[in-house]
Order: C-alpha cells, then sequence, then structure tokens
C-alpha cells in the first residue's frame, strides 16, 4: 500500500509524457497516448532481406542500397520508418534528457523483435557507441540505453566498452552517402575483444536510426577485423538511405 502511495505521489509530481507528442499520457499505466500509437509507422512486409528497409515491390528482394554495395553485417532489423515523429521523439531522448523515451522503445522492440533476436543466438549485445565528448556533454548515449533494455530482457551480455568512437566526426545527418562513408572511415577502434573471449562469436549491434548503413558497416569491419565471426544489428528506425 505505501509503495502505491509513493507511486501515485511521484506520478503527480512526474506525470508520464507521450514519447512522440509529450503530452501527459492518460491512463497512467500507459507509455505512449493512444493517438500517436495508432500513427507510429512499423515497418511492414516487403522490406530488405538485409537490411529491414521498406520496398516497394514484392518481388525485390533487396533495397537499392543493399543491391548497389556488399555490406560486412549480416542482416538487421528496424522497427519503425523514420518519419517526422520518429524524428522528433528521437531528438528528444538524444538531446533534450528525454531518457524515459527508451522504456517504450525497448518495450515495442521486444514486442515484436524477441524471438528474431533469440534466434541470432548472440553471445553479446553491443550499442554503437558516441564520442567521450558527446558523451560528457549529454550524459549518456541513447543507444547504451536500448541496448542495456534488450540485454537484461533476453539476458545476454552488454558489452558498452568493446566498440569506441576515437574521432569525434561530423553528424551524419548533415552529409552525403559518399561524404558519410569517409566521415567513419577511421572513427571507431575496437577494445577488450580477447579479454571478453569475443573472437569467432555473434554480436547484435543496438543503435537509434539506419538510414545509409554506413555506421553500422563501420562497426561491422572494426569488430571483423578485430576477430568476431557474426554481426547483426537493431535498430529503432530506418531512413530512405538514398
Amino acid at each position: 500500500m505505501l509503495k502505491k502511495m509513493v507511486e501515485d505521489f511521484l506520478g503527480l509530481l512526474y506525470p508520464k509524457r507521450c514519447p512522440i507528442c509529450e503530452k501527459i499520457v492518460i491512463p497512467k499505466d500507459k507509455r505512449i497516448c493512444e493517438e500517436c500509437y495508432e500513427n507510429l509507422k512499423l515497418i511492414h512486409e516487403p522490406r530488405c532481406k538485409k537490411c529491414s528497409k521498406p520496398i516497394s515491390n514484392a518481388e525485390t528482394e533487396y533495397c537499392y542500397d543493399c543491391q548497389k554495395r556488399e555490406f560486412h553485417y549480416e542482416k538487421g532489423y528496424a522497427l519503425w520508418v523514420y518519419d517526422s515523429a520518429m524524428r522528433k521523439s528521437i531528438a528528444a531522448f538524444k538531446y533534450k534528457n528525454r531518457v524515459e523515451n527508451g522504456a517504450f522503445y525497448v518495450e515495442e522492440l521486444l514486442k515484436y523483435y524477441y524471438d528474431k533476436i533469440i534466434k541470432l543466438n548472440v553471445d553479446g549485445i553491443i550499442p554503437i557507441p558516441i564520442h567521450k565528448s558527446k558523451r560528457r556533454q549529454r550524459g549518456y548515449n541513447q543507444a547504451s540505453i536500448i541496448a542495456q533494455g534488450i540485454a537484461d530482457a533476453i539476458h545476454i551480455p552488454l558489452y558498452d566498452d568493446v566498440l569506441l568512437r576515437v574521432v569525434n566526426t561530423l553528424p551524419q545527418k548533415e552529409l552525403n552517402n559518399r561524404q558519410r562513408f569517409y566521415n567513419l572511415k577511421h572513427a571507431f577502434a575496437a577494445a577488450h575483444i580477447a579479454e571478453y573471449h569475443l573472437e569467432g562469436k555473434s554480436i547484435l549491434l543496438v543503435d537509434d536510426i539506419y538510414t545509409t548503413g554506413s555506421t553500422i558497416e563501420a562497426c561491422s569491419i572494426i569488430l571483423k577485423q578485430a576477430g568476431v565471426k557474426n554481426v547483426y544489428f537493431i535498430s529503432l528506425c530506418i531512413g530512405k538511405g538514398y
């Protein structure tokens, strides 16, 4: 009874806000308002067999990006289309300290992809890192919050210090495809692979947005050069990319 009273009191002081529109959520046991939830654009079939990007032709197996380029990761999944609503939500999550949005994101990822993640049979989960200067500024890495939630739910080890962002790169959203590739070419490094016995193992990378695949690709190359055998990824959203 005391616990419920405390929870009710905290609910009055800090009411839950919708991760999309930021209005107070009613009823209080929900994480998102009903209207926003219904408007979220889930990725459905047909989708790319490699990166999960929506494709218009059901007879086509791969998206434009995956047709023209060979990626080093094995396969990836994404939950939502990166539209204006998700852009606003993720921006608040990353830059406005709305870390509570992470609980909703993880809940939805597991709702749709729990079984698929289990079937991948990965040995560890690694968040896409941000540079230490950005982490100091924000106080957290948004991908780490999502990765931690998945790791806790599925009971797979989280390795938050295996991938390092050694170069404080320009924001990818400001660059074209070619610039994105060179922007990330020497941005990452791997550590503790032998210490954590990850040689020959399978890893799930976690990120918030997948567009051209340049970030996931750069990390996949670094991990495989360090001895990891298979790299998969899961992201909240997927954009057009081309």
